[in-house]
């Protein structure tokens, strides 16, 4: 038994979107055998430009039940049926989400006549409702209303049902672990089998071949899966317009961060939008006071003097000045982890050797700053990360020289590599900025066994 619904709402977004009017025929594969259409009082005002496409207003549903007043109808209509609309993610969702609103789970199996449609018809230009209805010769009146796109999907389904092979791809689609239903509903699903369970990053590309998101993940395959289960109205679009999806392979999460940061860069996706944003990023740097003190210090990037090192956020900035007083015998104080203090009582730095109290010179101090500093930047000038290649064959590596990012590369097991010339033969050249900066930065303090130096270099 099956419900084929369709509804109109507010279009505020999945969470936000309110049903303004819903229509369900319960259908047994032959005949229509009950049916429900109800204009629904949203409890919010209609933006015009959905009356403009729908044609209803607030006039319209101001006498209309509310969602909780047919809530039980709905239930019950649809109870032991399969949940069937065009592009049903979109309607299953926002109705679930009226009923978890009002406190009532709803579950229920789901088909979805767009992704049937391309698999029983192949071949067609559009698969969008009005262009199916003209290609099939299917009447379609009231179009953007509930009930005459529910009466033009009930003679679609049928179509479907009676379509050669259907028996077959009917059962897979309702074969619980088929993900049919989860998938994007123009989206062919041998292009999702097709993706590896590998570190990379992956491209969702629209009908003209348009990328419009880039991703990164250690498991390209999981990662985009929970794309599509992610309920989030930005999500829900961007799956929506996805007919393709490619990948390329990195071996390993740095160098899958530093293609995803270079493919955003180069391709601008429409749904990339947080990482278009340039973050707020931190430094610390050094000064010396009018007592001859050297200090580190913490600030926001644009407004640092010859940074020594930066952060994704103050707590790391704070974090890593904690770890450079415990290692080097530094005072909180003058590494501004406390302020308007006369001495330093940090709770956890215990090893401050008097600069603070005035029973250590300030050329004994400096000197301890200085080391740290020229040690940290010594690690950081020239230096080689080995990696995880694509596959057993080989390695990866990240350059950086002069303390700049030069690009990645992968190299066969059985070449020789002795010297940054042969390194270079199988470097990907790549340009520095602050996201490669800032990804090269926590790796580093992360994984600060990985970076051999030119002296030592050999794979």
């Amino acid at each position: 038994m099956y419900t084929i619904i369709d509804i109109e709402t507010t279009g505020n977004g999945i969470k936000g979107n309110k049903i303004t009017e819903i229509s369900i025929f319960k259908f047994d594969g032959y005949e229509i055998i009950d049916e429900y259409t109800s204009l629904v009082n949203p409890e919010c005002e209609i933006p015009y430009f959905i009356t403009g496409l729908t044609g209803i207003d607030n006039n319209l549903v101001r006498n209309a039940p509310t969602w909780e007043e047919i809530a039980s109808k709905v239930l019950e209509i649809t109870q032991d049926t399969v949940f069937v609309a065009h592009s049903v993610n979109f309607d299953y969702n926002v109705i679930k989400n009226e009923f978890q609103n009002i406190g009532i789970n709803f579950s229920r199996k789901k088909l979805c006549t767009v992704r049937l449609s391309r698999k029983l018809i192949p071949g067609l230009n559009s698969y969008s409702l009005g262009k199916l209805c003209t290609s099939l010769n299917i009447p379609l009146t009231d179009r953007h209303r509930a009930k005459g796109d529910a009466q033009a999907t009930v003679i679609l389904f049928k179509k479907l049902l009676r379509s050669d092979g259907a028996e077959k791809v009917f059962k897979s689609f309702l074969n619980a672990r088929s993900q049919e239903a989860t998938l994007p509903p123009l989206l062919p699903k041998e292009i999702f089998e097709r993706l590896p369970n590998s570190p990379g990053i992956y491209y969702f590309k629209d009908a003209k071949g348009t990328i419009i998101y880039v991703g990164k993940a250690v498991d390209i395959k999981k990662r985009v899966l929970g794309h599509f289960y992610d309920k989030a109205n930005k999500e829900i679009l961007m799956c929506k317009a996805t007919h393709d999806i490619d990948f390329e392979l990195s071996g390993n999460e740095l160098i899958a961060l530093l293609m995803e940061s270079a493919a955003i860069k180069q391709h601008f996706p429409f749904y990339n939008q947080s990482q278009k944003r340039t973050p707020t990023e931190y430094a610390i740097f050094s000064y010396e006071d009018r007592n001859g003190i050297q200090h580190l210090a913490y600030n926001k990037l644009k407004l640092t003097p010859n940074p020594i090192s930066t952060f994704n956020t103050i707590t790391d900035c704070r974090l890593f000045l904690e770890e450079l007083c415990k290692n080097y015998g530094l005072c909180p104080k003058f590494c501004h982890l406390q302020e308007n203090i006369s001495s330093c009582s940090h709770y956890s730095i215990t090893n401050c050797t008097g600069i603070c109290r005035g029973t250590e010179s300030p050329m004994d101090y400096n000197s301890k700053v200085k080391m740290a500093i020229d040690e940290l930047m010594d690690k950081n000038q020239n230096l080689v990360i080995k990696e995880k290649g694509r596959h057993t064959k080989e390695e990866a590596f990240v350059l950086v020289v002069n303390n700049k990012y030069k690009g990645y590369g992968f190299i066969p097991r059985h070449e020789q590599v002795d010297s940054i010339d042969s390194l270079e033969n199988f470097l990907e050249l790549q340009k520095e900025n602050m996201d490669t900066k800032r990804i090269l930065s926590w790796y580093l303090r992360k994984n600060p066994n990985k970076a051999i130096s030119f002296t030592t270099l050999s794979f």
